[in-house]
């Protein structure tokens, strides 16, 4: 008797790893990705020889160093603090994506730079996929980023998009946000991972063919990382994080990719009422008013190749409860942890019947080894009641030894508290702990009016 046969239904793969599976899932089992999980192409088992073809003139392979680079200079956004984390500004031909969380202030940065595109006498075209006309320019006359060089389209088809750029002909193009247009080439609704791949490729082609910069703006998941595709992030050229804790109005912009310059670099932002502000000394945000209270020392943070001084405060309070507090905010708890112990340790001065709160000022977080030896500082002048000499800055890793050592660019951060006004340095020059807090006395009992006694 013949069995009759059955088709196997066709397999379905992950767009992003490759892993496949009997039937549709909506996340992938090995990516842990959601959504990339399509029906795979029918193999049809023939093998097509591809046929070479001869490149123009215009593309013709030539030596790397006959290559003139004149011919794509960059320009100017004519926002300083984001030209640093480009490399200089903008390529022509670049594809540039900026993430952010919701409510960060991605569409107010790009409104500002498309207004200073358009003074400099670039003509920019915003696509606002997610705000009207209207709404862009209220947000516009807000921020006083109105100008007859600033064209606005609010389209969600991307061959709408590609008209209105045959049109104006703009030497500027953001498209806020590729999550929020769709291609008629492709299936699924707007957000879908195929959907972002198409737009995301169609606009990068477009960029590259006429040289035109484009700015395009992503979203991010809960996690904080970009959503879509992660080849979304390998298809552009330069992909910048807008970070920002909504409790202050201080924003920062990281590159973390960048083909055209280095992605060290931090870009320092102020959000006002009236729209976003460049902050090109931030050295006295995260600063107190300059009292001298016990419990205090700053610390010289490195943000990029930016070198930023760092108040740390300490307040430690004595406590009958078996398991004191500790409360931590702008630095790593662990740190702390670990702080703690080695003071009570190596140094002999105890906190584990206080309750002791640990916090920077101004928000920013400082979570590096350097902050170590301020921490203690700070701590041990909570503890004795004794305040740090003002010019005093103190930078090291501690280790479970009680030795101080040397943090990374150290040099670039001396150089940066001498330029603010910080004469006295401690550093892995006092090898220990306990050292460095002797060497923090015998400075304060040199000015006058301060006595106490070594640790």
């Amino acid at each position: 008797m013949a069995t009759r046969r059955t088709s196997a239904p066709a397999p379905y793969k992950c767009t992003e790893c490759g892993w496949t599976a009997p039937k549709w899932v909506g996340r992938c089992g090995e990516c842990q990705q959601w959504g990339t999980v399509v029906e795979a192409a029918e193999q049809t088992g023939l093998v097509r020889a591809m046929v070479p073809v001869a490149p123009s003139a215009e593309r013709v392979a030539r030596p790397i160093t006959a290559i003139d680079t004149r011919d794509a200079p960059r320009r100017t956004t004519g926002v300083g603090e984001f030209d640093r984390v480009l490399g200089g500004g903008l390529v022509p031909g670049a594809a540039i994506l900026l993430s952010g969380e919701p409510g960060v202030g991605k569409s107010t940065l790009l409104l500002e730079v498309a207004a200073q595109s358009a003074r400099s006498g670039r003509r920019v075209l915003y696509a606002s996929a997610e705000e009207s006309t209207a709404q862009v320019r209220l947000r516009a006359e807000r921020t006083g980023a109105l100008h007859d060089e600033l064209y606005i389209a609010a389209e969600t088809d991307l061959a709408t998009i590609l008209g209105h750029v045959d049109e104006v002909r703009p030497e500027l193009l953001i498209v806020d946000s590729v999550q929020t247009v769709s291609s008629a080439l492709s299936d699924g609704m707007a957000g879908h991972p195929s959907q972002v791949r198409e737009v995301a490729s169609t606009l990068i082609r477009v960029a590259k063919e006429r040289g035109l910069p484009v700015i395009i703006v992503g979203h991010v998941t809960k996690d904080g990382t970009i959503a879509g595709p992660r080849v979304l992030e390998h298809l552009v050229d330069v992909v910048c994080q807008f970070e920002g804790d909504r409790q202050t109005s201080l924003r920062f912009v990281r590159a973390l990719k960048n083909r055209f310059g280095p992605t060290d670099e931090v870009g320092c932002f102020d959000m006002t009422g009236s729209g976003i502000a460049e902050v090109a000394d931030p050295s006295a945000l995260f600063l107190g008013h300059g009292s001298v209270e016990p419990g205090t020392c700053v610390a010289i943070a490195l943000e990029g190749r930016r070198a930023l001084p760092v108040e740390v405060q300490a307040l430690t309070i004595a406590t009958a409860a078996p398991n004191p507090r500790r409360i931590v905010n702008g630095v790593d708890g662990a740190r702390v942890a670990m702080v703690l112990a080695v003071l009570e340790k190596r140094a002999g001065i105890t906190t584990s019947n206080l309750d002791v709160y640990v916090s920077t000022v101004g928000g920013v977080r400082f979570t590096e080894p350097a902050a170590d030896l301020a921490i203690a500082i700070a701590v041990a002048g909570s503890v004795r009641n004794e305040s740090t000499p003002q010019g005093l800055a103190a930078i090291g890793e501690l280790s479970l030894a009680g030795e101080v050592r040397r943090v990374t660019q150290s040099s670039q951060r001396r150089s940066e508290a001498t330029r603010l006004g910080y004469a006295d340095l401690i550093d892995d020059r006092s090898l220990t702990l306990r050292g460095a807090l002797n060497d923090v006395r015998r400075r304060a009992k040199s000015r006058p009016g301060e006595d106490a006694p070594t640790f």
